[in-house]
This record gives structure tokens, C-alpha cells and sequence, in this order.
């Protein structure tokens, strides 16, 4: 048993109580029977571990007032050390300095120290984790590409108050949840109070366990008890306890844990196995279950086989036949233009009639002219017309393969009427485009639909993905561990695939792979999902040392700009929307990854045809294929058609609050809760303001000329009316026919306090 946290048998515990209480029973003593019945009800059984460990938060950029609790920054140039944990409360602000007590707090180390006096700039304000706090949301920067889409949201702040925020704005709401928390490895990978964890942290599972408890309560408020998940990636670590932890929180879910090999090459550890998987939980809640889908995840299953649903011809016509030559079917011999410079198709010419010679046709600058010739040099013709060839390249059902300007000649493959039908009325199973223009179409077998299984083998999983992509769309910026874009697809993919307008939230999000994922299963299948990120804008170890010795700390705009949200997540996501790399540079490579794949060399096939003997191993060609276990090939230079938004979490006084003295910090939480698509009401009107999607009226007095204009605007879905006064709340509400009203201020200051209270339930 590990000291600070420990798991108990819960069904061996309760039966033992009730033995007890049968003999009780047998021995004629009801009151012993009652009174060891009371006792066991106030005893925990399951997962038993410190609850209630003190949790505090700093709340960087919140102005320090009197009566706050704070604690003293390093001096410049200096390390954190204990003292710099040290609590003290402000008695008095004067000319830029604080005068200060010893603050004792409750189950915290005592504070000793002397009062005194300190700067003001190197304060820096507390809060414990049960203390409400009241949060707005400062916008830092925004990209549209997406017209009238919602947009994706990317939140930078610690995501216990930024979870209490967004339980005023997504209560209910959302449908997905997935985080990929800190693993607890012991190698300082989370801090808790301010502090590192390590493996020498005697109490480190039991202080992860509350961090995460914690969490998981606000969560669960989030998600939508009818039909949404929960999804939480963990390793070994704390593999076994997060189990008992999410059965603890959500005992009437539907819990599940599935394997996903991560490396197949391992990752080495000494003296023990090298670890090449990871764990991933699903918490199902209500009608919340895995969808079939073409794959398996396992390999094992139909999808292994390489039978295509269409064939690719030739588009060049064979043989010697009369209607093969240009003489026979002279509106199918016309000219393809080929660019010199990279050997890519220019343009298609027209049909040359019958007296013209080809060599007399000009060619458009840089380009040479591709001819239906036969092997022995005369004039044969093509499939299809230019005009249809054009709609098949466009479409991706005719494609270049190969060039040769010696010969005049040019390689098309398309595909003929039936195939291409199969393509055009969803017949078929489209993965995406290569660089050539081809569709890449799903194996016959894999439009079978299977249930997916809990041990998971995709190529496209492997760590190494999510390393390259971040080295793709952010070259020479480094970030630990990202997960592979394509495993979190995958992973959301089973609940969300079939809920165009799902709201996923990720409050662990790091490098933003999450919002990544949803925009790219958006340009799938043209869905309109959004996300919320939530990350920090913690510096690394090293980078640390770095800012320190330089005379920085946490606060000043050198430090912050090498933080994780504003040197990764949100340059990551800028670029993946854009296609642009933060220099403005188009981001190199495409969304795919290839396997070795072993391909018939066309003559050795020509050979055993004609000999009838069998092909032997060394006239395959190995080479590198895209695998068709990635979805939605195409360039990333290419972008999304999406938006974004980004905030910082801001810090709110209360009575600023109900004194509606704080309505831009408040706004994007009235936007976010109305839908986060089109325009955010940020400034107070004298009378009322319609946005898109939602309206605000500030003033009560005129609510019948407002309900007259909002009858204008059927896209309105919410009201948010401004008073102190439920009675007046109640009358404008029922002018409103039914339309959803919330009563600012009192609505989202409520929130906060329901989401102290909860802390420890």
C-alpha cells in the first residue's frame, strides 16, 4: 500500500459490516445492529486516499486588493524556494507597496514570519481550490477562415477555474470530454502548489488523485447525462487507481478501458518491460456507445485486405483496331500540356481536325504536348472526351501516373462510367487525395462496418506522429510528448462521428491536438463541431532555468511568450487553420503517413502472363504507400475552412460584477454559452444589442420595443437580461414566448458559488 492513498475492496469491506450487523442480529441487540450501521455509513469504502489535501492556485494577471491572500515572488534572478510558498495576507496598499501578515491557513505548514512590507509587482494572488472565484475571459487573438462556422475556442489559464467558468456557459452541454492528464511518472511532469511532483513525494499518488478528483466533479457537470463521454488517456502509473477514481465519480456510467499501442518499437525502461502501449478509459454516460466503423483497430479483422471496389484503366485506348486511331475517333485526339519545369498537367487542348499535324501545334510557354500514341509511334486516341477528362481530374477519378517528353507520351489511369458512379453516389469509401490528384478508395472489405476492438494496433497511433506533425506546422519548436493527431481522431471519431454539431472539451489540451482532430473530422465530412481547449502557459524545466538566470519570471512578456499556449497551442492551431507556418511560410507535407507495401512489377506481370509461369519474390518492388488507415489525405498547406478564437482567463471582483462594472470580461461567457458562432456583444448599450445568435437587454424599462426588434431575428436562441430584480426578470421572461432568458448578473455569479460548494462532494 502505497503511504497517502490506499484501495480498498469495497464489496469485501461492506460485507464484513453486514456480517456484523447479522450477528448483531442473532444476538438479540438491535442498537448494537443500528449503531454499527450508523458507523459504516460514515465510513468511505472504494478508493481511499486524501481528499481534502490542500490544492492552491496562483492567479497570475488578477490585481491584488486588500484582505487578499498572496505569496511573494522570487527575487529576479533567483529559483523558486519554499519561502516563495509562504502565505501572507495584505493588511493595507499604499504607493505601490503592500503591507503584510502571517497567514495561517488550515492543514498547511505555519507561516511564521514577521510582518512586512513588499512591492505590489512582486505579489501574486492565492486562491484555495473550494474559494469561488469569479472568471472572465480576456481575447488574445483570433483567425477566420470558416464563414459563418462556429469557432473553436482555445482557453489559457488554470483549468480548475477555467472548468467552473465553463460550468456557467456548457452545463449540460457537451458532448464530449477528452483529456490526457498529467501521467504521474514520478519525473516532475505536474506540479501541485506550485511545486513539482517527484518520485520521492511520498504523498504523490494521493495528491494526484484529489488534482484529478477535483476535476472530474466540474467535468461531470459539463457533460450531457443523456448522451455524452468522457475519454482519459493514462499509463501504467496510474492506470488502476484512475479506474476506481471514475467509477467513484460516475457510478451509474458505463466504464471502459481500451489498449492502444503507441510504439511497437518500445520504449526502454530499466529493469522493467519497455512500454509500447498506453490506456485509454471511456466513461459512457446515458445512451453514450462506440460506433461501428470501417475499422477494427486491431488489423486482425476484414480490413486487412487490399481488393479496391473499382478498377483504374487506361486512359490512352488499346489496340489496333480502327476505333483505337485517330482516324476512327477523331474527337478523341487532342493534345494534354504538360509543365516542363515539375512534369505536373498544365492544361488540356481541343481535338485536332483531321488534316492538322500535331507536330504544328503550339504549345502554352514552359509546357510540351502529350499524345494517345501507340507503342509503335501512330496516332491512336483517348478514352474520353477533353471536356469529361477535365471534370474526372477535377473530381480525383482520373489522375497523371507517369510523363516521358522523349516519346510525346503521358500516363493516365481514370475510372470508367460505372466506377466513377460508385465514386459520385457514395458507393464507395473516399480516404482522401494523393498529391496527384487520385482518390485514395477504402478496400471492398472495409465498407463492412465492425465493432471496433479494446486492443488497438494502428500504424497511425504511433507517438512519433504527433512529434512530426508539431516539426511540420511549428519547424524547430519543440514540445514533449505530443499525441498523435490521427490517435485522437480515432479515439473521438467512435462518439462524435455522427454528431455534426458535437461540443468536445479538452482541459488538459497541451499542443491543441484536440481542436486539431475535430477540424479535421470537420473537413470530412463538412460537420460544424467545436471545441474548447483548455491549456496553461507553463515554461519547460530548461527553458525555466533559462528565463531565470536572464532575470525574467512568470509574468513578464519574455517568459510568457515561451509558454506552452503562446509558443505551441496557438500558433499550432493558427497554422493547421491557415496552412501557414508562424513565418508565413505554406506548411510542408500532407495530412498521411506511408507503409511499405510490396507492388508487382508491371513487365514481370506481363511475363507470367504470357509464360503462365509463377511471379517470383524479387519482382516486387517495395515502396512506400500511403496507409489507408488515415482518413482525409491532402496537403496541409491547404488548411480548414474554420475559425478560432483565443482567450486568457481573467480574474473578476464580485461586487464589480453586480454592479454590471465588468461586462467585457463577462461577455465571451455569454457568447460561449449561446453557441460561439458569429458576433460577441462586448459593449454595454444604453437599451439592448442583437447579436447572431443571441441578445442582451440591458435595460429592462425597454423590454416591449425589444421584444418587438427580436422578433426580427428568428436566429436568436437565448436572452440574457441585466437586473437585480427577479420580479422584473420574471415579466420580461414571459414576454419573451419561450425563448431561453438568463438573469445577469445574478446567473453567472450563482455558478461560481455552486462550483465552491461542490468542491468536495
Amino acid at each position: 500500500m502505497t503511504k497517502g492513498s490506499a484501495v480498498v475492496s469495497s464489496q469485501t469491506s461492506q460485507a464484513e459490516v453486514q456480517s456484523l450487523i447479522n450477528r448483531a442480529v442473532k444476538l438479540g441487540d438491535p442498537k448494537l445492529a443500528a449503531d454499527i450501521r450508523q458507523f459504516a455509513s460514515t465510513r468511505q469504502y472504494g478508493l481511499v486516499f486524501e481528499h481534502n489535501r490542500p490544492e492552491r492556485m496562483r492567479l497570475y494577471g488578477k490585481p491584488v486588493t486588500a484582505r487578499d491572500v498572496v505569496q511573494v515572488l522570487p527575487r529576479r534572478g533567483t529559483a523558486e524556494s519554499a519561502e516563495n510558498r509562504s502565505l501572507w495576507r495584505i493588511s493595507a496598499l499604499h504607493d505601490g507597496k503592500a503591507d503584510l501578515y502571517a497567514y495561517v491557513a488550515p492543514d498547511y505548514a505555519d507561516n511564521d514570519g514577521e510582518p512586512r512590507t513588499v512591492d505590489v509587482s512582486d505579489l501574486v494572488a492565492v486562491s484555495e481550490y473550494d474559494q469561488p472565484i469569479y472568471a472572465g475571459l480576456r481575447e488574445t487573438g483570433r483567425v477566420e477562415h470558416g464563414g459563418d462556422k462556429p469557432y473553436q475556442v482555445v482557453i489559457n489559464g488554470e483549468n480548475y477555474h477555467a472548468l467552473e467558468a465553463l460550468a456557467f456557459a456548457c452545463a449540460g452541454k457537451v458532448d464530449c470530454i477528452y483529456i490526457d492528464p498529467p501521467y504521474n511518472t514520478g519525473a516532475k511532469d505536474w506540479k501541485y502548489n506550485n511545486d513539482y511532483v517527484d518520485g520521492s513525494d511520498q504523498y504523490r499518488h494521493s495528491k494526484w488523485l484529489a488534482f484529478m478528483e477535483r476535476r472530474l466533479k466540474l467535468a461531470k457537470r459539463l457533460l450531457n447525462p443523456a448522451d455524452s463521454v468522457l475519454i482519459v488517456t493514462i499509463d501504467e502509473k496510474e492506470y488502476t487507481r484512475l479506474g476506481l477514481l471514475l467509477d467513484s465519480v460516475f457510478p451509474d456510467a458505463n466504464i471502459q478501458m481500451v489498449t492502444s499501442v503507441i510504439s511497437k518499437k518500445g520504449s526502454n525502461r530499466r529493469n522493467e518491460f519497455s512500454r509500447c502501449a498506453e490506456f485509454i478509459y471511456y466513461v459512457m454516460l446515458g445512451a453514450a456507445a462506440p460506433i461501428s466503423t470501417p475499422s477494427d483497430m486491431n488489423g486482425t479483422g476484414k480490413t486487412a485486405t487490399t481488393e479496391l471496389p473499382v478498377c483504374w484503366q487506361y486512359l490512352k485506348r488499346r489496340g489496333s483496331s480502327l476505333g483505337a486511331s485517330r482516324k476512327g475517333r477523331p474527337g478523341l485526339f487532342y493534345p494534354i500540356f504538360i509543365n516542363r519545369s515539375d512534369g505536373s498537367l498544365h492544361s488540356i487542348g481541343s481535338p485536332l481536325p483531321g488534316e492538322v499535324d500535331r507536330h504544328d501545334v503550339i504549345c502554352p510557354s514552359g509546357t510540351w504536348a502529350a499524345w494517345p500514341l501507340r507503342p509503335n509511334g501512330e496516332e491512336g486516341c483517348w478514352q474520353v472526351q477533353p471536356s469529361r477528362l477535365q471534370e474526372q481530374l477535377e473530381e480525383g477519378t482520373c489522375y497523371l501516373s507517369a510523363t516521358d517528353e522523349s516519346k510525346e507520351a503521358a500516363q493516365f489511369l481514370y475510372l470508367k462510367d460505372n466506377d466513377r458512379k460508385k465514386v459520385l453516389t457514395g458507393q464507395v469509401y473516399i480516404l482522401g487525395k494523393e498529391s496527384s490528384g487520385k482518390l485514395i478508395i477504402a478496400p471492398q472489405e472495409s465498407l463492412n462496418e465492425v465493432r471496433p476492438k479494446d486492443v488497438w494496433t494502428m500504424n497511425s497511433h504511433d507517438a512519433t506522429h504527433g512529434t512530426n506533425m508539431i516539426n511540420s506546422l511549428l519547424i524547430n519548436r519543440r514540445f514533449p510528448y505530443p499525441k498523435s493527431l490521427y490517435a485522437v481522431e480515432d479515439t473521438i471519431r467512435f462518439f462524435v462521428a455522427d454528431k455534426p454539431d458535437a461540443l468536445v472539451v479538452d482541459f488538459f489540451s497541451g499542443s491543441g491536438t484536440t481542436a486539431h482532430a475535430v477540424m479535421r473530422l470537420n473537413h470530412q465530412d463538412g460537420g460544424r463541431r467545436r471545441s474548447i481547449s483548455v491549456t496553461n502557459n507553463e515554461v519547460g524545466v530548461e527553458e525555466a532555468k533559462t528565463l531565470i538566470k536572464a532575470g525574467h519570471r512568470q509574468g513578464d512578456s519574455e517568459w510568457e511568450a515561451r509558454g506552452i499556449c503562446e509558443y505551441i497551442t496557438k500558433p499550432r492551431i493558427t497554422a493547421a487553420i491557415t496552412g501557414r507556418t508562424p513565418d508565413g511560410e505554406p506548411v510542408k507535407g500532407s495530412y498521411s503517413i506511408t507503409k511499405e507495401s510490396f507492388e508487382l512489377d508491371e513487365d514481370a506481370q506481363a511475363i507470367s502472363k504470357k509464360t503462365g509461369k509463377p511471379i517470383k519474390r524479387n519482382y516486387y518492388v517495395k515502396k512506400q504507400v500511403p496507409d489507408p488507415s488515415v482518413r482525409d489525405q491532402f496537403p496541409m498547406a491547404d488548411g480548414f475552412e474554420e475559425n478560432a478564437v483565443f482567450y486568457d482567463l481573467t480574474y473578476q471582483d464580485p461586487t464589480a460584477v453586480r454592479l454590471g462594472m465588468a461586462f467585457r470580461e463577462v461577455a465571451p461567457l455569454l457568447w460561449l454559452r449561446a453557441g460561439a458562432r458569429g458576433r460577441c456583444i462586448m459593449d454595454e448599450k444604453p437599451d439592448w444589442d442583437i447579436a447572431d445568435t443571441y441578445a442582451v437587454l440591458f435595460d429592462p424599462s425597454r423590454a416591449n420595443a425589444f421584444v418587438s426588434e427580436l422578433a426580427k431575428a428568428p436566429h436568436v436562441g437565448l436572452v440574457y437580461v441585466v437586473t437585480d430584480d427577479e420580479r422584473r426578470f420574471a415579466s420580461v421572461s414571459a414576454m419573451l414566448g419561450g425563448l431561453p432568458a438568463v438573469r445577469l448578473y445574478a446567473d453567472y455569479l450563482r455558478s461560481f458559488r455552486i462550483s465552491a460548494e461542490g468542491a468536495n462532494n
